[in-house]
């Protein structure tokens, strides 16, 4: 707001000073009169609404993109263009208010009037230009950091896919030929995870809810895997389901407790899911029976890192994703806020 009083201010400042200086010009040579004074009062309105009309037509145009000789070109022609506008009006007024144009009848007058006022237009784009340049540079750093940011989770949201999509296929692989039946209902609730990912490939935060569908097949499959060495419990708060996230963050961490907990255990274990919702943020816990155990493999934490990734991308150092171990449990807290 500031900023556009600013402008408004240095309009009305510049245009009157310039239409002042006229009408003082012109007294000194004829007098004054109040047809005169007239004519430049409505000179600097009409001067004022041409100049913010091409202020907005560099701005939604794009004028001041691309190689600078393209910009030079279009900012020339168009000021040239308001100048000879200027002067039509100058002229046709002049004509009203006195009832004669001999002010203007012979062309030098009308030319050099022009030449004038297309000079005070092109002084004002310089001005423009010149002033607003700082703005701009602050306007395309924040534009091309937008755009790394957005290249960035995009990169983080494919690489986890992947991941997903292999564990899956190899549990299905092993009932093909063993059970079938099963076998086909695993490819369907694979088929709705797959479908869930393609219809939020758009969207980097979607409601708990439907990312707890997804996590649900998730767990069916791995159940036929696990048998009974795997209880699964859930403890959503109901307001906490419509709360948004990242997509895959809780799939990530179910995932990351059965293949690093669960899955080394014989005797398999349990999964707790929990989900509350506070003031200004929501906490998800997946919680699992097991130790957490130093791995030399690299990419043995992909999924979390790529997780706590994104998450940085979007909530900067206001969501947070930990791993703590407390006796024979493990437990993935990730706290997201509720705003981005």
């Amino acid at each position: 707001m500031k900023t556009r009083n600013s402008y408004w201010a240095c309009q009305i400042l510049g245009w009157g000073l310039y239409s002042l200086a006229g009408v003082s010009m012109i007294a000194q040579q004829v007098g004054l009169r109040p047809s005169m004074v007239a004519g430049y009062i409505l000179f600097a309105l009409y001067s004022i609404a041409l100049t913010d009309w091409l202020r907005r037509e560099i701005k939604k145009r794009h004028w001041l993109d691309g190689r600078p000789a393209k910009q030079v070109l279009r900012l020339s022609l168009a000021v040239v263009g308001i100048g000879a506008v200027q002067t039509f009006l100058v002229v046709a007024v002049s004509f009203w208010l006195s009832g004669s144009g001999k002010a203007f009848a012979a062309s030098s007058a009308r030319t050099s009037t022009w030449i004038s006022i297309t000079a005070a237009t092109a002084m004002w784009t310089i001005f423009y230009v010149t002033l607003t340049a700082p703005r701009r540079y602050r306007e395309k750093e924040v534009r091309l950091q937008l755009a790394l940011r957005e290249a960035e989770l995009r990169a983080l949201e494919a690489q986890i896919n992947p991941h997903f999509l292999f564990n899956c296929l190899n549990s299905i692989r092993a009932l093909v030929l063993e059970n079938p039946p099963l076998a086909q209902d695993m490819l369907t609730r694979l088929a709705n995870i797959l479908r869930f990912n393609l219809h939020r490939d758009l969207m980097h935060t979607i409601p708990l809810s439907s990312e707890l569908e997804a996590v649900r097949d998730y767990l069916a499959l791995e159940k036929v895997r696990f048998e009974e060495r795997l209880r699964v419990e859930f403890a959503i708060e109901p307001a906490a389901s419509e709360a948004q996230v990242p997509p895959m963050v809780l799939q990530t961490l179910v995932e990351n407790a059965l293949k690093h907990g669960i899955a080394r255990l014989p005797e398999g274990g349990d999964l707790v899911i929990r989900a509350v919702l506070d003031a200004d943020a929501l906490r998800l816990e997946v919680e699992n029976t097991g130790q957490i155990v130093e791995s030399k493999s690299a990419g043995k934490q992909l999924g979390l890192a790529n997780t706590r990734d994104r998450m940085r991308i979007l909530y900067g150092d206001r969501a947070s994703l930990v791993l703590t171990n407390g006796g024979n449990r493990v437990t993935a807290r990730a706290v997201i806020p509720r705003q981005l």
